[in-house]
């Protein structure tokens, strides 16, 4: 079995697989040395152990992975079944990798722009050779939400509600139309820029806000949950097929 790990900036993620399959997975705001023992525990079957980090990795827990798995920590060295064109890997979120990964996987032979909603807005391409070339950055919904709370004087901390018009008629109304409408505007314009630059590109949703948007948006698209832990154990499988 494979122990995965992905340790992002608002929730972290640990799952188990068995031959490729997702057996189980569970988010939490932190995944502490004490939980990973007691997963451990219960299954005696994991030999193989990837983990992905945005934050700083504990040094008790990436040791104790070291001790008893054959480990991966992803990085910029870590051999991918993708070739990564980014400028400067070293600064490119593991994430956005790892979902890279899973979405060739999903498609290949078709370009892909994959649309990550989580605590930032990612937007990237994979060609249809495997190529991961980049993209963009931008808030997620949180993010969009403290901001206007914090850097104006009088606009109210939200956050989401579902909504059904476009203009507000009051302040919370307003900044929900704002903060909503805008998102799901931004995304749709996204994916017209990138589908004039690559016909035929295929549409992937996935991140922590998916479920605000896959019905929102007006523009046929696939939603994958759990995209980057998919994409993670598939760089683990990948490594496990040569020495380490």
């Amino acid at each position: 079995m494979d122990l995965i790990l992905d340790l992002g900036n608002t929730n972290q993620k640990i799952a188990l697989f068995d031959a490729g399959n997702l057996l189980w997975v569970q988010a939490d705001k932190h995944i502490s040395l004490s939980l990973v023992r007691e997963i451990v525990k219960q299954n005696c079957g994991i030999d193989s152990c990837i983990l992905s980090s945005v934050v700083k990795v504990p040094t008790t827990l990436q040791s104790f992975m070291e001790k008893h798995f054959r480990f991966i920590l992803l990085d910029e060295y870590t051999p991918l079944p993708i070739l990564n064109l980014y400028r400067t890997p070293e600064t490119l979120g593991k994430d956005r990798l790892a979902a890279a990964v899973a979405v060739f996987n999903q498609f290949p032979g078709h370009p892909a722009l994959i649309i990550n909603a989580g605590t930032a807005v990612t937007y990237d391409i994979v060609t249809k050779k495997g190529e991961y070339l980049g993209g963009s950055i931008s808030p997620g919904m949180n993010m969009r939400f403290r901001a206007l709370h914090t850097f104006t004087k009088q606009l109210p901390l939200l956050t989401y509600t579902e909504i059904d018009f476009l203009m507000g008629n009051d302040t919370d109304k307003s900044v929900l139309s704002g903060v909503i409408n805008g998102m799901a505007a931004e995304m749709e314009g996204m994916i017209v820029y990138y589908q004039k630059e690559y016909p035929g590109i295929k549409v992937i949703l996935s991140g922590g806000d998916l479920n605000y948007f896959v019905n929102r948006l007006k523009i046929s698209i696939f939603a994958l949950p759990n995209i980057v832990i998919y994409g993670l154990q598939q760089i683990l499988a990948f490594n496990d097929k040569k020495p380490l």
